[in-house]
């Protein structure tokens, strides 16, 4: 016999076993000749090949001609016994176990592919309501050296020697009270911490029991539509919007009414069509995408019209602490009189997006329905990481980060308005630049399926840009960027905008 045939004869019985007298158990190659072995014999009993009440060989049969140790057999046979699929008959043997009438599976069609999960209302209106792969925040990431990615906070300058002190200590004292399951509305400490800072930081008028932890903003629009909202009702977010909100409602069911937004934010005076709506949902301090801040007789117009609707606002400040031009202006709710406004903020932005802590001020009245939709979807937030931030609150440091991230993002501001102004001139225009932690990059001379080949020539000249069309319903007609700055070196951004420039001119206009 040639020896390609031995070889080939050789492997086949290594995968194939012939138990005499009963069937072929084929060994799927995978983890230890145990588990390979459990693995046959479970299969052939489910599919039917071994009835219930077959009678097995004996373990030493097995163990030879299968060419293993009678431990292996004996390992995988006492599995098998102690999850019910075998039993063992004193002085008699092991015998599969009669589980009642089993019809040998249809061979699958393997041709058709797997067949399509049976999915519920609410599972078909999210895959409907968000495209592959778009509800994580991470894959957009381009490992590139010039990378303006949005949505980075400014990673060089964390504290994290304080953060890791603060931690450390409370993970030490650490109580076993504190290791059992908490309120799902979050630690009291964190809570009052939070209720001063905010009302010093963004003029947020609450009590601490008005306060409910979640993990991050994204936890809080999704508790929020899940609360207020039933589906077909009707809620109003802005054109162009933040997609966590929009992914969040459609999955819910509403019917949603898209409000633009010009240069002083959402304009409300379309909202004067706009009946019977449950919520609104805004990003009044720093617009996303635009950056645009909603002016103060928008803001007062906004909540007169919640008012007179009986409906909700939902505030998104998730980067209001970030403002160059002036104080950082207060929020909505400061101004909420009628109990209208749910006021959420995160940590992400001022310290880093894993640490999954965020805030809802609520109404005293939703608070409830907030807590109980919370213990639900997770039962709580992490306890050790709350009291590390109510520690960093408390003890100033927070304030401090805040004042000094500011200072430094404001320098790297400064770099990219120069450089784009340098490079681009006016071929190009920003938006949202008086605050927050990206601006929009508007490219008027290009149109906006350019943006594609634009990318693509920046990636190979090192530079990660981000398309904003995906924010809008109805797309843009020329050109529109995301460059987020906040996590880049001032040298970086500069270098990073000639790049892109040079970029720009190898696409045709």
């Amino acid at each position: 016999m040639p020896d390609e045939v031995q070889n080939l004869l050789g492997l086949w019985y290594q995968l194939v076993v012939l138990v005499p007298g009963m069937l072929w158990l084929p060994l799927d190659g995978d983890g230890s000749l145990q588990r390979q072995l459990y693995r046959a014999l479970r299969s052939a009993i489910l599919s039917g090949r071994l009835a219930g009440g077959a009678r097995l060989p004996s373990t030493r049969l097995l163990a030879r001609e299968i060419g293993v140790s009678r431990n292996t057999v004996l390992q995988a046979c006492e599995r098998l016994i102690a999850e019910g699929y075998v039993e063992a008959r004193e002085r008699s043997g092991l015998y599969v176990a009669d589980t009642g009438s089993r019809a040998a599976p249809a061979e699958p069609d393997t041709a058709a592919g797997p067949a399509a999960p049976r999915l519920s209302a609410a599972a078909r209106r999210l895959a409907d309501a968000v495209p592959p792969g778009r509800a994580s925040w991470s894959p957009w990431h381009e490992p590139l050296p010039y990378d303006f990615r949005y949505g980075e906070p400014s990673y060089a300058d964390l504290p994290l020697e304080v953060w890791s002190r603060l931690l450390g200590r409370r993970a030490r004292a650490l109580s076993a009270r504190r290791l059992a399951y908490q309120s799902p509305g979050g630690a009291p400490e964190l809570r009052e911490a939070l209720a001063g800072y905010l009302g010093r930081a963004r003029g947020v008028a609450c009590a601490p029991e008005q306060i409910v932890i979640v993990h991050g903003s994204q936890q809080a629009i999704d508790l929020t539509a899940r609360v207020l909202v039933d589906p077909g009702d009707r809620v109003v977010v802005e054109e162009p919007h933040y997609t966590g909100f929009t992914f969040c409602l459609r999955a819910a069911g509403a019917d949603l009414v898209h409000v633009p937004v010009d240069e002083h934010g959402l304009s409300t005076d379309r909202l004067a069509d706009v009946t019977d709506a449950q919520l609104a949902c805004v990003t009044p301090s720093h617009q996303y995408p635009t950056g645009a801040v909603l002016s103060l007789p928008r803001r007062l117009a906004l909540l007169e019209w919640a008012e007179r609707e009986a409906a909700y606002v939902l505030e998104d400040d998730y980067d209001g602490e970030f403002r160059f031009d002036g104080k950082p202006i207060d929020s909505l709710q400061s101004l909420d009189r009628g109990g209208r406004v749910l006021y959420t903020g995160t940590a992400s932005k001022l310290l880093f997006p894993s640490l999954r802590i965020g805030w809802i001020a609520a109404p005293p009245a939703l608070v409830p329905h907030l807590c109980d939709a919370k213990a639900l979807a997770d039962t709580g937030t992490p306890t050790l990481e709350q009291l590390a931030l109510a520690d960093f609150i408390a003890e100033g440091h927070l304030e401090r980060h805040a004042r000094r991230a500011r200072s430094r993002c404001a320098a790297r501001r400064a770099a990219l308005l120069e450089a784009v102004a340098q490079h681009f001139g006016d071929r190009a225009r920003i938006l949202g630049a008086s605050a927050g932690l990206h601006v929009l990059l508007q490219l008027p001379l290009l149109p906006a399926d350019a943006v594609s080949p634009l990318r693509a020539a920046a990636r190979r000249k090192g530079v990660a840009v981000y398309p904003a069309a995906p924010f809008y319903a109805t797309p843009p007609a020329h050109a529109e960027l995301l460059l987020g700055y906040a996590a880049l070196a001032e040298d970086t951004i500069r270098e990073g905008i000639a790049r892109l420039h040079a970029a720009l001119d190898e696409v045709p206009t």
